[in-house]
């Protein structure tokens, strides 16, 4: 269990939090590129690490991550006018470009020279993997690289979008708790007698009835790894079924996959008690992969029909999460649809920030210590003066980085597996 004290270092972003600091020190996505995918459309207003932003596409292509309230009278710009290479703001028509200069003072005289004097927010971006990331630390950031689930410019990407009641530590530690699966999902992932995860249209069968793993941690220059032991159905007395989750600080997990599509993870801080989940299906595998849309719909996570404009379910707290006691009692386990709906009721009914001194944990949160400790302890040292964690050492490149699942003979060493293999490729052999 963590202190108050150590709790607070973990969870809270906002302001010159430290860990709102070590966040800022990497490059963080701020939205999807879909949702500003059209030069002179409509600016997106987004909140990160508690700062209120605007993004947007000018009539040149070229993306803006900018403050949203007005330098003149703080007006919000995301309800401003998109045209001729920057942002006009309704009240006065002061007009902002990518780069936070005021191009434009209508309201002021010509002799006044005050746009030079003005200088608006505006921070570094890039777009790669389906996202808009941005930089928001100071001075120069770091080289930009596409992100893990991005390993060529051909990847198939499908995305889930969800905003999250609860703190982006929460929501991060049940992406890497193994041991829920098998029962707050149970009924999306059936044991079945196949060589490894499958998916199908409704659901993804695993080889598996262990509900309680073993678990194993190694600790890497980019978080940690860590491996879910299980038995199998077959073969339980010569082989393991194994799970190779990758915690990539300070906000991404790399899940196993199945026969089609990797499977990654982004818990993206808002601010202190909100958080951006993006839950991310890719393939470079010919004929892999899943449509952007059945994706969503298998999540039952669409916007528009799940999902509010701003991204937040119609399943939510006040209304219980829309559960189904009858489906429950047909053998639904637990009467909600979609697997991030499930884990999203578990985090939100935590508390926006759980209280953690009061938990009891076992042998099966042994990747979530590790987490705590790794960033308890990560954050103190940047606190200090030190690199950022995965800013600094030998981290492999994110495109070489891949979680793993399969069968293994028992006396396999999960740790010589490559982070990089192809799950389904590296299964084959184990099998014979």
């Amino acid at each position: 269990m963590l202190t108050a004290e150590e709790n607070d270092l973990l969870c809270r972003v906002e302001g010159d939090a430290p860990m709102g600091r070590l966040m800022r020190a990497h490059w963080l996505p701020i939205c999807m590129s879909e949702e500003v995918s059209e030069p002179d459309g409509t600016p997106l207003p987004a909140r990160l690490l508690g700062e209120d932003l605007v993004v947007f596409r000018d009539s040149d292509g070229r993306l803006g991550v900018v403050g949203e309230h007005c330098p003149h009278r703080r007006a919000s710009l995301a309800l401003g006018r998109n045209e001729e290479s920057g942002l006009r703001c309704l009240y006065h028509g002061w007009k902002i470009d990518v780069d936070g200069n005021v191009v434009e003072m209508p309201s002021e005289p010509p002799p006044s020279c005050l746009a030079a004097k003005v200088k608006h927010t505006a921070y570094r971006s890039e777009e790669a993997g389906g996202f808009v990331w941005a930089y928001l630390g100071r001075g120069e950031p770091p080289p930009f690289e596409p992100p893990a689930w991005a390993p060529s410019p051909t990847t198939r990407i499908s995305i889930v979008k969800m905003r999250i009641d609860a703190n982006w530590a929460q929501v991060l530690e049940g992406a890497i708790d193994s041991a829920h699966s098998s029962t707050l999902h149970a009924t999306d992932m059936p044991p079945a007698r196949v060589d490894g995860a499958r998916a199908t249209a409704t659901v993804w069968p695993r080889p598996s009835t262990d509900k309680a793993p073993r678990l194993a941690v190694e600790q890497t220059d980019f978080g940690f790894r860590y491996a879910a032991i299980r038995r199998p159905i077959k073969d339980a007395e010569t082989h393991v079924y194994l799970r190779v989750t990758l915690f990539v600080a300070p906000y991404t997990v790399l899940i196993p996959p199945n026969n089609l599509y990797n499977l990654s993870i982004l818990n993206v801080p808002v601010d202190d008690t909100h958080t951006m989940f993006y839950f991310i299906a890719w393939s470079d595998r010919e004929g892999g992969g899943i449509d952007q849309e059945a994706w969503r719909k298998f999540c039952g996570a669409q916007p528009g029909v799940d999902l509010d404009r701003n991204y937040r379910h119609r399943r939510n707290r006040d209304n219980g999460y829309l559960q189904d006691r009858q489906a429950m009692r047909l053998g639904d386990f637990t009467g909600m649809r979609g697997i991030p709906t499930q884990d999203m009721a578990m985090w939100e009914t935590m508390g926006a920030i759980a209280d953690r001194s009061s938990e009891r944990l076992g042998a099966s949160d042994l990747a979530i210590v590790e987490f705590r400790r790794r960033m308890v302890d990560a954050v103190r040292r940047h606190a200090a003066g030190e690199p950022a964690i995965g800013t600094a050492g030998s981290r492999p490149p994110y495109a070489t980085l891949q979680s793993f699942e399969g069968i293994v003979a028992k006396d396999a060493d999960w740790r010589t597996l490559p982070s990089g293999t192809n799950a389904a490729a590296a299964r084959e052999p184990a099998l014979g």
